[in-house]
C-alpha cells in the first residue's frame, strides 16, 4: 500500500478525535442530531480538506445528514466560528441539520438524497468548459447510492469522461432503518457495478485518512473516480456503532459523559 508522504496521519487521527468530541457536544445541546452518520464519514471529510482538495477544487457533501462532520472541519479551518457552531440547529443560528448553500464553506444544499452526484457531474463539466479544471469532490452515503438519479449521473459522467470528478462512498452497510446487506443484498458488490458504469474505482478503509489520500492521489485519471470507503456507522463510541437509532438521536447526559470517556481512553 502506498502512503501519502506529506499527509500527517497522526495529526489527522488527533483532529478526528477532537472533531468527535466537538460533534458530541453540539449534538448534546439539541433535541436531535445525526451523530452516527457524521462519525461514519469523518476521516474521509478530513482527508478531502487536508490532503486532497486543491485551491480551485470544490466539495459537496451529498449525504446531508452527515454535515456535522463538515461543520467540525470547517470550524477547525477557521471558516466557521465556534459561535456559529454553538448555535447549530437553533432559532438564533444558521447551521441546520442539513447543509444550506450560502453558509461559509457550503457549496450546495443537500439532504434530499440522490441529488449530489448530478450536481457534482454538472460542476465538473462546467470546470472543463470554462478551462479552469478544478476538481469536484462529492461524498455520498450507501443508502442514497441506491437512488436511480445517482446512477444516471454516473453514466453521464462516464460518457463525458469527467476525470476531474472524484466521488467518495461512505459504505457503512446501514440505512436509516437497518443493515443494507440484509435488507438489500443485491446492492453488492459495489466496486463491480461502479466499474461496469465506466468509472475507475478503488476500495479503502474509510477511517484511515492516509489510505484515503493515497488511493485518490494514485488514481490513473482520464475518467471519473470513486473511492469506496468501508466504514462503521457511529465509529468511535461503542454504544453508537452499528445501531440504527443513532442515525437520528442526541445523547442524553449519561450517554454524553460515557461517549467522552471512551474517546478519552482512545486518545490516552
Amino acid at each position: 500500500m502506498t502512503r501519502a508522504n506529506d499527509f500527517d496521519t497522526v495529526a489527522a487521527r488527533l483532529r478526528c478525535l477532537s472533531y468527535r468530541r466537538r460533534i458530541l457536544g453540539v449534538a448534546h445541546a439539541v433535541q436531535a442530531a445525526h451523530v452516527a452518520p457524521a462519525f461514519s464519514c469523518l476521516e474521509m471529510v478530513d482527508a478531502i480538506y487536508y490532503g486532497l482538495k486543491g485551491e480551485h477544487d470544490h466539495f459537496l457533501i451529498s449525504k446531508g445528514h452527515g454535515v456535522l462532520a463538515q461543520y467540525a472541519v470547517l470550524e477547525g479551518l477557521g471558516i466557521l466560528s465556534p459561535e456559529e457552531l454553538d448555535r447549530y440547529d437553533t432559532l438564533d443560528g444558521r447551521l441546520a441539520a442539513h447543509p444550506d448553500r450560502g453558509v461559509p464553506g457550503i457549496e450546495a444544499s443537500t439532504g434530499s438524497l440522490g441529488h449530489g452526484m448530478a450536481l457534482a457531474a454538472g460542476m465538473a463539466l462546467a470546470e472543463r468548459l470554462q478551462g479552469t479544471m478544478g476538481s469536484i469532490h462529492v461524498l455520498l452515503s450507501d443508502g442514497e447510492f441506491q437512488e436511480g438519479s445517482t446512477w444516471e449521473a454516473m453514466m453521464m459522467a462516464a460518457n463525458l469522461k469527467l476525470g476531474n470528478l472524484v466521488a467518495y462512498l461512505d459504505l457503512n452497510d446501514f440505512q436509516g432503518l437497518g443493515r443494507t446487506s440484509q435488507t438489500h443484498p443485491a446492492f453488492y458488490p459495489v466496486l463491480d457495478k461502479v466499474r461496469a458504469f465506466g468509472w475507475e474505482a478503488q476500495e479503502a478503509n474509510g477511517h484511515d485518512a492516509g489510505m484515503v489520500v493515497s488511493k485518490v492521489r494514485d488514481r490513473q485519471g482520464g475518467k471519473p473516480f470513486l473511492l469506496v470507503g468501508k466504514t462503521v456507522k457511529g465509529r468511535g463510541v461503542s454504544f453508537m456503532e452499528n445501531q440504527p437509532i443513532w442515525h437520528y438521536r442526541s445523547p442524553n447526559d449519561q450517554e454524553y459523559r460515557q461517549a467522552l470517556d471512551e474517546l478519552h481512553e482512545v486518545s490516552s
